[in-house]
């Protein structure tokens, strides 16, 4: 699995001839600029033009499958359940989707603009994930303070930050003991990379 970034909460990630991606941004975005790439899958965590934009991610008459809130689904050899939390993302009470992917022979944890300090019962009961990815910028989603908290009861092998910003990273690499990590532009990662990895952090540039 190839992992990267690309601003706001959109993570892109690729394995053989598929790419699914998180949160892509939509051109209605004031913020980040729109995803600029074809997905097979889009996962849609928010109903808002920083993370909802699917139809950026079409290509011609390839159309993404989109996957925007709680269930469980199968499509081609990826399964995923999304479960129901809540946020403020923007400034308005809004129903986030946490997203349990597998995908390649890894797990992933995708919690999208998660703003409840108390992460679901159904989430924290699951098997701890291979790779995390968490919003840490505030702004109705989790601080870098409760970020660092959820990736501790997590107790996800590899933890991406996303929504991030200079001063929000610095904070949350400093409650993770990680501020000597450097950003990357990439992640390449096969299930045996995993062996002997706890909650290490790993930031993409975006």
């Amino acid at each position: 699995m190839i992992l990267t970034y690309h601003g706001g909460a959109c993570i892109k990630a690729s394995a053989g001839d598929t790419t699914i991606v998180l949160g892509p941004v939509s051109k209605g975005s004031k913020t980040f600029k729109p995803a600029n790439f074809g997905a097979d899958i889009a996962f849609i965590s928010l109903n808002h033009p920083d993370m909802n934009g699917s139809s950026e991610v079409a290509r011609g008459d390839k159309e993404p499958f989109v996957i925007t809130g709680p269930g469980e689904y199968e499509v081609s050899d990826i399964s995923a359940a999304g479960f129901s939390s809540g946020s403020v993302y923007g400034g308005h009470e809004l129903i986030n989707t946490i997203y349990s992917i597998h995908f390649d022979g890894l797990s992933v944890l995708y919690l999208g603009a998660c703003g409840d300090a108390q992460l679901p019962k159904e989430v924290l009961e699951m098997d701890s994930p291979d790779i995390l990815i968490v919003p840490i910028g505030g702004e109705g989603s989790f601080t870098p303070a409760q970020a660092q908290k959820a990736a501790v009861q997590l107790e996800a092998k590899i933890v991406i930050p996303v929504l991030y910003d200079d001063k929000s990273l610095k904070v949350f690499l400093k409650e993770a003991g990680s501020e000597d990590v450097k950003s990357v532009d990439k992640l390449t990662l096969k299930p045996r990379d995993l062996a002997g990895k706890e909650s290490e952090t790993v930031v993409l540039a975006a």
